[in-house]
């Protein structure tokens, strides 16, 4: 009876673990935003994700060939691979890093960033030549309305919509949510017999190699070694780059990915109320509302897509 019992004990924890992987990974990916923060006082967005990149790859490598993880099997499944390590880290990263580090909140910035689903909804039909239902457009409509209404309310009487962090920023983070939805295509057209582990090395080394490329060309690459720049770094490469991955592998081989997927809406509340509690950012109702809404349609175009 009592081994019965404990058979009981472990399965149920075993489901109640796997039920919280999800949401696990969601919380931590809305870390990313805040690390940013907390780390680009520091150093400069290139050079902040070269290091970040070179300590992961140090970690990864090793830890790749210990799981003996295939490689892919051509050279041109790894020349795909790295394009789409070049849209989804490198655009994406450097663009979310420098366009924080020009001033834009991270809650903004996760806002912005998170509407990828649905510019991703939006390019599938002229790439893949995917439909859009009625709740699709509906949902990019939705998104629209209420990423303008966010914007909309950073405006104070009598200024500028980019008095608080610059054109400069905006472009940047367009950027970034530009490259995160062409790589998610591309990766999806191009990458689908990608090994998930190995192919995250050469994802990062492509980034890495342009990131780095990058650093030198255009920063001084000059680093304010800190306690809280070692902290946030360590958090970027351990818990973002190394567990998270793996945390998505594991969902992924339980069948779980799509509810990663459903729940990504919620980065972008997640990482405001962070940004709310660590830095003060505030939203006004207008924008708080206006972020409501443009979650509903990323909501509205996700779930329609999985249908």
């Amino acid at each position: 009876m009592s081994s019965h019992f404990k058979a009981l004990q472990n399965m149920h924890g075993h489901s109640l673990a796997l039920a919280a992987m999800p949401g696990l990974f969601v919380l931590l990916w809305s870390t990313g935003f805040i690390g940013a923060k907390f780390g680009l006082p520091y150093a400069e967005p290139f050079t902040f994700l070269f290091i970040r990149f070179v300590l992961t790859l140090l970690l990864l490598v090793p830890l790749t060939l210990l799981m003996r993880i295939p490689w892919p099997s051509s050279p041109r499944l790894w020349m795909h691979i790295g394009i789409s390590g070049l849209l989804v880290h490198a655009t994406y990263l450097g663009g979310v890093f420098y366009g924080i580090y020009l001033g834009m909140p991270a809650g903004l910035a996760a806002l912005l960033v998170g509407l990828q689903p649905l510019l991703t909804a939006a390019c599938a039909g002229p790439l893949l030549g995917e439909r859009l239902g009625a709740r699709q457009w509906l949902g990019l409509a939705l998104g629209l309305v209420g990423i303008c209404l966010v914007l909309g309310s950073k405006l104070e009487f009598g200024s500028s919509l980019f008095s608080g962090f610059g054109m400069g920023a905006l472009v940047s983070v367009l950027a970034a949510l530009l490259g995160i939805s062409l790589g998610t295509l591309y990766q999806k057209r191009y990458c689908t017999s990608m090994p998930l582990l190995s192919g995250a090395v050469i994802q990062y080394l492509a980034a890495g190699t342009l990131l780095g490329l990058g650093a030198l060309l255009f920063e001084t690459r000059s680093v304010a070694w800190s306690t809280t720049f070692l902290l946030t770094l360590g958090w970027l490469v351990l818990i973002l780059s190394i567990a998270a991955i793996l945390l998505l592998m594991a969902l992924i081989k339980k069948g779980e990915a799509s509810r990663v997927a459903s729940l990504f809406y919620l980065v972008p509340p997640v990482t405001a109320l962070q940004a709310w509690w660590l830095f003060d950012e505030r939203l006004p109702l207008m924008g708080i509302i206006g972020m409501l809404i443009a979650i509903a349609g990323v909501v509205m175009v996700v779930k329609s897509a999985s249908k």
